[in-house]
């Protein structure tokens, strides 16, 4: 029983480094290797201000403990090897707690975590600490009996005061499991806050024992009967205060309310008995804990659109008033219902929305998962720059990212099917734990230029991002693979002047140019990602500012044998809120309205044989099933040996919300979705069918 230092070289760079050292060169490229070697197999995510990696590995069977001022951190952190098969033993490798100031940096949650013959983390408090055991268990790997860790050096703290996410249970509920199942990747990934939208109109999901009438199944238009009892409540907020995560509920009031209204049995929320009705029911909020555990207090205030959600002129300074006398902040949206004389509250923006003068606010713009596909969205995640500032201030808290998949779900594991939310965590905990210098829009719904240092940054992190998946996210919805390699030529937008069945020249035969009414059309080389937009449905920098045409993307996949190959395949992202929202849905035959097309090796390939055809925009009740690519069954292509050549036509016209598409080849595995990673792609135009 103990530990060990164990050399992590492989035999054969072993043998290459003896090889050079005989012939006279210096060993230090081969260490510098080693070092290289080990940052890419212990990744940390977010990347660490500082960190720096020996050229060894340890390997240990138990682990021995002092806890000095941390004890509750070193037990869960016992708890947490003794799960993982490695006991506290007296002659284990020892891991060290230590509190301490760290030299000039003097935060909070800073601390430093050093791996060597020995294991200490040191921080000034417990949430220091805790950060400190979050990347020692993302470094942390089992092998047999034996645990492996790198040797490193870590020095680390945020930038942001506030690193959230959101919840929308007030429409779609989901079980205390499920979203104690994100809080413990939210934990993972150094968040610190957790906003419960706990009320919407489908139902009002915390229990009231002042007016049970909240809970009775005729307030509820979906879920019914489904609510969160307070004792749900309080055991969120404890598995929250564990991992030092701030719970922020959210009463979202005054519109957003038909069941509130339903269970008062009022018309309007100007009916005199409104208020107080609201004011017990912050009270009894606050009543479940004090102020240090919950200091914020979320009362919505957005979309009041509805005459019966209209208040009178003073309805919210009063609750404001009111609960700050019980000593809680208060969070509003912007936009919002502006209230006069309100100096103090906090602004959570949205959409576009800009901070108020003087105000503190939080930063939920352009962030919401619901619109995300999986891979143009991680790169607005990642290269988003939170608070549009380098780093967080006495007005710039942080940013809060949101899951609002307002339409109905037929299963509450739909709503991690059919949004990417754990792959949004990942990218978007590097974003806000340390800001980013510069805020690239013009990455947000592209990724960069392939010889531009963003994409190698981008590029890098990604597979930190792969080592994660398979690491930590075996048989959870993680609907990403590697996309920074998969490259097209893209071409247009041709003018089908208003014909989506318009064929163009390139359908006929692939050529370097085109001459279409006059015009002169050719490639732009290099367009990287596995979902492109061409125009962006909400204006971000794209391809194209044309309101409609045709484009066509071309790319070359060399397999090396034939096969039946797997694909991601689509041309709509739908956007699991507002209906089919950029609808209607499309009939059978159809990949999109728009009518697109793809072909391989010049064999056109079906679009899937959908199980709600034809489906309306105004659908909201419907769940989706198969709208998306990346929760429907895959495409099946053949693939031949050698290079094939791949086609897509993306028509657009003004009635369509998003231009864009997706074609992407993946392995499906008991443990998740890999990408493929014996296929290559290339873009030149003169690869021939039989290479």
């Amino acid at each position: 029983m103990g530990y060990k230092t164990r050399v992590a070289f492989w035999n054969y760079r072993i043998a290459l480094t003896i090889g050079l050292w005989f012939l006279g060169y210096t060993s230090m490229n081969a260490i510098q290797k080693q070092e290289n070697l080990l940052a890419k197999t212990y990744p940390i995510i977010p990347s660490p201000k500082e960190i720096t990696y020996g050229q060894e590995e340890v390997s240990f069977d138990g682990i021995s403990l002092n806890q000095g001022d941390f004890d509750a951190e070193a037990l869960k952190l016992a708890n947490y090897f003794k799960s993982e098969g490695i006991p506290t033993i007296t002659n284990g490798l020892k891991i060290q707690f230590r509190k301490e100031k760290l030299g000039e940096l003097g935060h909070l949650e800073a601390y430093q975590l050093e791996i060597d013959t020995a294991i200490t983390i040191t921080a000034q408090t417990s949430k220091g600490v805790f950060y400190g055991v979050q990347t020692l268990k993302q470094l942390f790997r089992k092998s047999g009996h034996e645990g492996t860790l790198p040797k490193v050096k870590v020095t680390d703290w945020p930038v942001f005061k506030i690193r959230g996410f959101m919840h929308d249970t007030g429409r779609n509920f989901q079980s205390v499991d499920q979203l104690k199942e994100q809080i413990e990747v939210m934990a993972q990934y150094k968040y610190n806050v957790f906003h419960w939208h706990l009320t919407d109109d489908p139902g009002w999901r915390l229990e009231s024992k002042i007016y049970p009438e909240l809970q009775a199944d005729s307030t509820f238009s979906r879920g019914v009967g489904k609510f969160y009892s307070q004792e749900d409540f309080k055991n969120v907020l404890a598995f929250c205060k564990e991992r030092h995560i701030t719970v922020i509920p959210e009463f979202d009031i005054p519109g957003h309310t038909t069941a509130l209204r339903k269970g008062l049995g009022i018309e309007t929320m100007k009916d005199e008995k409104v208020l107080p009705v609201l004011l017990d029911l912050f009270d009894e909020l606050c009543g479940l804990t004090d102020a240090s555990e919950i200091p914020y207090i979320h009362i919505g205030t957005d979309e009041v659109r509805n005459k019966e959600e209209y208040v009178s002129d003073g309805f919210i300074l009063k609750i404001m008033n009111h609960l700050k006398a019980k000593n809680r902040e208060i969070i509003v949206w912007k936009e919002g219902i502006e209230v006069e004389n309100d100096s103090t509250s906090i602004k959570q923006l949205w959409a576009q929305h800009p901070p108020e003068k003087g105000h503190r606010f939080i930063d939920s713009r352009a962030n919401y998962i619901n619109h995300l596909d999986p891979f143009a969205g991680m790169s607005r995640l990642y290269f988003q720059q939170p608070c549009r500032q380098p780093k967080g201030d006495s007005l710039a808290l942080g940013g809060i990212l949101c899951a609002w998949p307002d339409n109905n779900v037929g299963h509450e594991r739909d709503i991690l099917r059919q949004n990417p939310i754990y792959p949004s965590l990942v990218f978007y905990s590097d974003a806000i734990w340390n800001g980013r210098k510069k805020n690239h829009k013009e990455y947000w719904a592209k990724l960069p230029p392939l010889d531009s240092p963003e994409y190698q940054e981008f590029k890098t992190f990604e597979a930190k991002v792969m080592t994660h998946r398979d690491a930590f996210f075996k048989g959870k919805e993680f609907p990403y693979v590697k996309q920074s390699e998969i490259q097209w030529q893209v071409i247009g937008p041709f003018d089908h002047k208003g014909d989506l069945s318009t064929t163009f020249p390139v359908e006929e035969e692939l050529k370097n140019s085109y001459n279409v009414d006059d015009q002169t059309y050719t490639w732009k080389d290099s367009v990287v990602g596995g979902t492109i937009h061409l125009k962006h449905f909400f204006g971000f920098p794209a391809m194209t500012e044309a309101e409609s045409g045709t484009y066509y993307a071309y790319t070359n996949i060399y397999c090396p044998d034939t096969r039946i190959q797997d694909f991601w395949i689509g041309f709509q992202g739908w956007s699991r809120s507002g209906g089919r929202r950029g609808g209607p849905f499309p009939e059978i035959g159809q990949w999109h309205t728009t009518n697109p097309k793809i072909w391989v090796n010049a064999k056109e390939v079906a679009p899937p044989n959908w199980k709600q055809p034809n489906l309306g925009v105004k659908t909201d009740e419907i769940p989706f099933l198969d709208e998306d690519y990346f929760y429907r069954k895959t495409t099946k292509i053949r693939l031949k040996k050698g290079w094939n050549k791949v086609l897509l036509k993306i028509p657009q016209d003004k009635n369509s919300w998003k231009w864009m598409f997706t074609c992407v080849p993946i392995d499906l595995t008991k443990d998740g979705v890999q990408e493929v990673a014996e296929l290559k792609f290339e873009t030149k135009l003169n690869i021939e069918q039989n290479e």
